[in-house]
């Protein structure tokens, strides 16, 4: 009954034989490795985008930060939504990268920027000229931080705003699998066919021991990346162990196989919660996520059960009248079974 998150899940079994495999003899280091050209022509052609520059971090943190300087200027700002990730989650470290750079909030229902709110943040900033901070990076989390999903065609609506400006557009992609599956879309209708210039594709997520994709579909951008990855402190030795994970999450669709599992128990599990006397959902559950509120003594009887998932917002307590309302967070994963979501719905009732 572990649905603190998905990064919490072991990794995947299919990954540690790949891991294994990977630890024998030697190897050209720094990402010279054989595996690694493997993962960068099965990125290309999963993403249908044959000159995509293809590289490999360990955090989503470092995929995103290195991903956004890329593309912003340290007088340019991110346009992303109030409640993105790179806001809540990575202690300034798209700033930092940046060099100076400042995210600007965007609002929008359950995280996901709403046009018209985009379309006045852009025109807003750098309204004074020299005086203030200038227009510089659309970016877009799929799956939201709210477990609400984009559509191509939603993206493609934000990418449009961002191209009437000459904007570049960054999708932070850290459970960008759980999004494909749910959307129906294929990774290039999610990516580059609907406008999306770099994306950070997720692993650790979704299976992997600690491995995310940066695709940059310009492949002109490459070489700074190479130098900002390394003067970063993000250019592994050992590559090869990065470039295993990967490999093994692109065989077979193992990343699709994966997430497909996740987002169906994330299902089941907002079904069975939305069951509960006085439950409601705060936002749709679109992929693995479930944000839900329920009574107090529901999630007494779960805690002293064994249940482990957050309270959202944190500061809530568990001490009080059993019948008020406390909402959380739950998160289904690759690993999450059908029993474990019916030993938490038990200890729930």
């Amino acid at each position: 009954m572990f649905f603190a998150s998905d990064n919490t899940s072991p990794v995947h079994p299919k990954v540690m034989e790949a891991l294994t495999a990977a630890n024998t003899g030697y190897v050209s280091s720094y990402g010279s490795d054989p595996i690694m050209e493997t993962v960068r022509q099965k990125i290309r052609t999963l993403f249908e985008a044959p000159e995509a520059a293809v590289y490999l971090v360990a955090t989503g943190s470092a995929a995103n930060a290195l991903g956004l300087a890329l593309i912003t200027d340290p007088w340019q700002s991110v346009f992303c939504h109030r409640s993105s990730h790179i806001e809540e989650d990575e202690c300034g470290a798209p700033e930092f990268y940046i060099g100076g750079g400042k995210l600007c909030l965007v609002e929008g229902k359950d995280a996901k920027m709403s046009p018209e709110a985009l379309r006045n943040a852009i025109e807003f900033t750098g309204r004074g000229g020299v005086h203030n901070l200038q227009r510089g990076v659309v970016s877009i989390t799929n799956v939201t931080e709210k477990g609400a999903v984009y559509s191509a065609a939603e993206v493609a609506e934000l990418t449009a705003i961002a191209r009437d400006y000459d904007l570049p557009c960054h999708m932070d992609g850290a459970r960008f699998a759980n999004a494909i599956v749910a959307s129906g879309a294929t990774p290039a209708e999610m990516t580059w066919k609907a406008g999306i210039d770099i994306l950070s594709f997720g692993g650790t997520k979704n299976g992997l021991m600690g491995v995310e994709a940066v695709v940059i579909f310009d492949p002109k951008l490459a070489w700074e990346f190479e130098l900002r990855r390394k003067r970063g402190g993000h250019l592994f030795s050992k590559h090869r162990y990065l470039s295993a994970q990967m490999d093994a999450y692109l065989t077979d669709d193992l990343w699709r196989d994966l997430a497909t599992h996740a987002n169906a128990m994330g299902q089941l599990l907002s079904a069975g919660i939305q069951k509960i006397e006085g439950a409601t959902l705060l936002h749709p559950t679109d992929a693995n996520m479930v944000f839900a509120g329920f009574p107090r003594g529901a999630h007494q009887k779960a805690f002293a059960a064994g249940a482990n998932y957050y309270f959202w917002p944190f500061n809530q307590n568990l001490e009080g009248p059993a019948d008020e309302t406390l909402t959380a967070r739950l998160v289904a994963s690759w690993s999450t079974t059908e029993q474990d979501i019916e030993a938490f719905l038990n200890a729930l009732n």
